[in-house]
């Protein structure tokens, strides 16, 4: 008796300790991003931390919010599967809303517009535009630039996992260009003046969205309210100055 009644006071203490504890503390959401497409996304190799406009954005959305969350850099294949599949609550990573996208994700309103843009090497005089792609074109795996080059007939994929290697591709001469979002374009472009361009403008309009996990549908309002309540106080145009002029 002594021995059961000894076990009995000793699982009402960690019940004790235990219960309030799991109550009281709320579980952080988490944020998945890709952090290979700067300005938006990337690491910083000196801190090591993840930075960028969209970095920027998705915290202060949070604070607007009083969402507590925390970011975790994946691939960007495992970042759409995982959203589809519930792994992750939210994932800003220049995410442009689509309508396949949306089957599997929910999306906030729209923070930022962009486009498709072709970089091509310096040298070369024969591509002005996408409509003159025709040979091998690199894009990362999954994207809207993937998507846009698929539909040209003359234009053979090449995809890659981190957009970076299709640049260092290009520089190289291991393909006669590259799609992706204008503005990672053009940053990639002011990094690498002397060996690569952009050609004509951006050919396609999208716009980025936050991804939402299905099972956090209660948290879509208030991101829409803090993202027009930033846009409406001039953060939006503040971060924009800070990471793509």
């Amino acid at each position: 008796m002594k021995k059961i009644t000894w076990l009995l006071l000793t699982g009402l203490l960690l019940i004790g300790i235990v219960v309030p504890g799991c109550s009281s503390g709320t579980a952080k959401l988490q944020v998945a991003t890709d952090a290979t497409w700067p300005p938006f996304e990337f690491i910083d190799t000196k801190t090591t931390e993840i930075k960028g406009f969209d970095i920027d954005v998705m915290t202060a959305i949070a604070e607007k919010a009083s969402l507590d969350i925390e970011f975790v850099n994946v691939g960007w294949d495992p970042l759409l599967a995982g959203m589809a599949q519930g792994t992750y609550d939210l994932a800003i990573s220049s995410i442009t809303i689509t309508e396949d996208r949306k089957k599997e994700m929910l999306f906030s309103d729209p923070y930022f517009a962009a486009g498709q843009m072709v970089v091509v090497a310096k040298d070369n005089s024969s591509i002005t535009g996408h409509e003159d792609l025709d040979g091998v074109v690199g894009a990362q795996i999954g994207t809207t630039g993937a998507f846009e080059i698929d539909k040209i007939d003359a234009a053979t994929l090449k995809t890659y996992d981190d957009i970076g290697l299709a640049f260092q591709d290009l520089i190289n001469g291991q393909i006669i260009a590259v799609v992706c979002d204008n503005p990672l374009a053009l940053d990639y472009v002011k990094e690498n003046p002397d060996k690569m361009k952009t050609v004509g403008e951006a050919f396609t309009d999208e716009y980025y969205g936050i991804a939402i996990a299905k099972a956090n549908a209660d948290i879509v309002g208030p991101i829409n309210d803090a993202i027009a309540a930033l846009k409406a106080e001039g953060k939006f145009d503040e971060l924009s100055k800070k990471w793509l002029q």
